[in-house]
């Protein structure tokens, strides 16, 4: 059986506009980039054809990560989850040893994008703040060394 995909519905309709957007957009873009690569002439040394090829497969690649993530999710319901605890879904406020504050949405690894504060269940961060209260003190190991924080505040 394939393994779950923790989303919320605001990152199943997320993903399923880019799936849109790369079907109809993304693919028509794709084969015009190849049809006018062809028209240079000899294949065998065209690297405008294989640059081409190489993007409409990654593109490909992309469509069916995609399609696989809606296939196997399983969409949280966060208004049902309460603020006691951290889980996937919660909006966390925590402190560092230098009081700077920082502010992240916990979600599933298909929804991560720490630019703009969401981060995955399964990074150092993300997997150390679940199951924990407002008050508590953690201690992350991340790639960068050893990280202390205190929640400060726990929202839905």
């Amino acid at each position: 059986m394939a393994q779950e995909t923790l989303l919320t519905v605001e990152g199943l309709k997320e993903l399923e506009l880019e799936l849109e957007q790369l079907k109809t957009v993304g693919r028509k873009e794709a084969a015009e980039k190849i049809k006018v690569a062809r028209s240079f002439g000899d294949l065998s040394e065209n690297a405008e054809y294989d640059e081409a090829m190489s993007d409409q497969a990654k593109l490909e690649a992309r469509i069916s990560e995609i399609e696989h993530i809606i296939k196997t999710a399983k969409i949280l319901d966060v208004e049902a989850l309460g603020t006691e605890n951290v889980h996937i879904g919660s909006t966390v406020k925590i402190v560092d040893k230098k009081r700077k504050s920082y502010t992240y949405t916990i979600v599933g690894f298909a929804q991560a994008d720490p630019s703009v504060g969401k981060i995955s269940d399964e990074c150092p961060v993300g997997k150390a703040l679940i199951g924990h209260k407002v008050g508590d003190k953690i201690t992350v190991e991340a790639p960068v060394g050893t990280l202390q924080f205190k929640i400060t505040e726990i929202l839905k």
